[in-house]
């Protein structure tokens, strides 16, 4: 049945994925290992033809504040694409805009085929940058898209901003929390958030406690304060929210929770996608090879008026 799943890659690939979805939280960082090992090959032979790429632009003063701009062949200053901003994961602690040569690169490959727009963006970490310097971070990167759109031919009323894993918890809290909200708006069209982090808790079965504690602190009675999923009442965008099968512990049922308060706040849900057979980096990894369902519905929800 495996051969059936993960189009694209060789078949020993495919059972190995296959094998370590329903095991996936009983070692993250080894099977994480696993998802890059088995997705860099199949990216790299992948045609990188009619993108450019301009990387390390600077959007703040410290090093980590950089963003690489990914655009399509026959972009002008005359035209306004849409704008698609993606916010990489790392517990908090660790993580890079590119893990490698490949990742997360490839959503931003992807995105820039169907004629958008794309910038893929770096930010501080913590514990130097404890709560809530990511989002913060999230809020200089939208302001330099929309200040340097008319640049690049994007369109600054078109952003549509996407997190994944912690940096899910960064655009979620851009866009909801009155902490990091800016008074004049947050200057996006539409919000994904992937496999994210949308509630702080320490427990036991969550490898990621460590990250979490670093970043919202050390104070328990404050996390509910400190959680995304707290101010969902406050998401006033188009909302996807799309989660792995095999996912990091809780995650999916904080996602299941969040589509909740923004159904109840809205009277009507948002989109809500779980990708079958993928886990928590394949959800990303896998975008720009054969296997494309997922990036179809993301297509489709940035296209929709």
């Amino acid at each position: 049945m495996a051969a059936t799943y993960f189009p694209g890659l060789p078949e020993a690939a495919r059972t190995r994925l296959q094998e370590i979805g329903p095991i996936w939280a009983k070692d993250i960082n080894a099977h994480r290992q696993v998802v890059l090992e088995c997705y860099t090959p199949v990216l790299q032979a992948t045609s990188k033809e009619g993108i450019t790429v301009t990387r390390d632009i600077a959007y703040g003063t410290h090093a980590r504040q950089k963003l690489d701009l990914y655009l399509p062949q026959g972009s002008s200053v005359q035209q306004r694409r849409p704008i698609v901003i993606f916010v990489h994961g790392g517990a908090f602690l660790r993580g890079n805009m590119n893990a490698n040569a490949q990742i997360y690169g490839n959503v931003l490959y992807y995105v820039a085929r169907q004629g958008y727009v794309g910038i893929n963006v770096e930010y501080r970490l913590a514990p130097e940058a404890a709560y809530p310097a990511g989002s913060q971070d999230v809020a200089a990167a939208v302001i330099w898209a929309r200040e340097h759109a008319h640049e690049f031919g994007g369109d600054p009323e078109h952003i549509v901003l996407i997190g994944h894993s912690a940096g899910g918890a960064h655009v979620a809290s851009y866009v909801a929390d009155p902490v990091v909200r800016p008074a004049a708006g947050h200057g996006v069209a539409k919000l994904v958030l992937i496999s994210a982090r949308l509630r702080a808790d320490i427990h036991p079965d969550n490898p990621n406690a460590g990250g979490v504690k670093a970043y919202w602190g050390e104070d328990v009675d404050a996390f509910e304060r400190l959680s995304p999923v707290t101010y969902a009442h406050n998401i006033d965008v188009p909302l996807m929210i799309a989660v792995a099968e095999h996912e990091n512990p809780y995650l999916d049922v904080y996602a299941a929770e969040l589509f909740w308060r923004v159904s109840a706040t809205r009277g009507r849900a948002p989109r809500f996608v779980q990708v079958r057979h993928h886990n928590h980096t394949s959800i990303v990894a896998h975008m720009d090879t054969p296997d494309d369902d997922f990036g179809r519905q993301l297509l489709d929800f940035i296209e929709v008026a």
